[in-house]
This record gives C-alpha cells, sequence and structure tokens, in this order.
C-alpha cells in the first residue's frame, strides 16, 4: 500500500517512535556486544601465542645460565681454583644477583604502590559503602557491617 501523494504525510505515534529507538536500540547494543566477543576473542588468542613465547623463552634462559654458570666454574677450576670453591663462587655471584634484582625490582613496586593496593581497595569499599548507607541511612552498617563476626546473629 503507498501513500497518495495528495494527502499531508501521516505523523508516526508516540508508541511507533518508541518501537523504533527500542529497536534500533536493541540491534546497536547487539552489534556492540558480538565486536566486544569478536575483540576479546582475538585479544585472547594473541595473549595465549605471546605468553606461551615469553614461557619458552624463560626455560631457554634458565638453561642458557646453567650452561653459563657451569662455563664459569669450569673457567675457575682451570685457573686453579679448586671444583668445589670455584662452585660456591659462581653460586655466591649469582645469589648476590639475585638479591639485587629482588631488593630493586620490590623497590619499583613500593615506590608505585603496587604492594599496598589491596588495603587502599579494601579502605575505597569501605568508603563507598559507607556513603551509601549514610544515604539510605544505616551509619551502622557502614562501619561495622564490613567486619563479619559469626557469632552475631542477624535480628
Amino acid at each position: 500500500m503507498t501513500a497518495d501523494p495528495h494527502l499531508p504525510p501521516r505523523e508516526p505515534s508516540i508508541m511507533g517512535l518508541l518501537a523504533e529507538v527500542i529497536g534500533g536500540f536493541t540491534r546497536l547494543t547487539r552489534g556492540e556486544l558480538a565486536l566486544a566477543r569478536a575483540e576479546a576473542r582475538e585479544g585472547l588468542q594473541h595473549s595465549l601465542r605471546a605468553a606461551i613465547r615469553i614461557a619458552v623463552a624463560a626455560v631457554l634462559g634458565l638453561v642458557a645460565l646453567h650452561v653459563l654458570a657451569g662455563a664459569a666454574v669450569a673457567a675457575l677450576v682451570a685457573l686453579g681454583l679448586g671444583p668445589v670453591w670455584s662452585a660456591l663462587a659462581v653460586g655466591l655471584a649469582l645469589l648476590l644477583l639475585a638479591v639485587i634484582f629482588l631488593q630493586t625490582g620490590l623497590g619499583l613496586w613500593r615506590r608505585q604502590g603496587i604492594l599496598h593496593w589491596p588495603r587502599r581497595r579494601a579502605q575505597a569499599l569501605r568508603q563507598d559503602l559507607a556513603a551509601v548507607a549514610e544515604g539510605l541511612g544505616a551509619r551502622d552498617f557502614a562501619t561495622e557491617g564490613l567486619r563479619h563476626d559469626p557469632s552475631q546473629r542477624p535480628h
């Protein structure tokens, strides 16, 4: 059925417009969700490939370190130091390097506040709950509700 060109166009009803808006929103949402799923799947595949390569590199690096440590021990033995003392010297040197790297890594975390993250997140959560509880008029819940005491039963 075609509209008569001599009649003025009929204005769409509010319900029709609302149905169009809801339909368009639904299509848009479905499209966005499909795109997000595809992007997540692709990102996961790339991350998995990268993680496998990093794991292989770590294993090869450890093997290389063992070989280099053995070569360092052999070099010290060839220079006249006993085998036990050579192994001890190389082991202590590697242990010292490990401690230095550990301390500098932990220092970086401390400076960035990563080690304090769980405590800060818990404090922020308490503040958020307190604000919500205050808005609801339940101040006791905000301060005491986060501390779970199994001996207390709800009234």
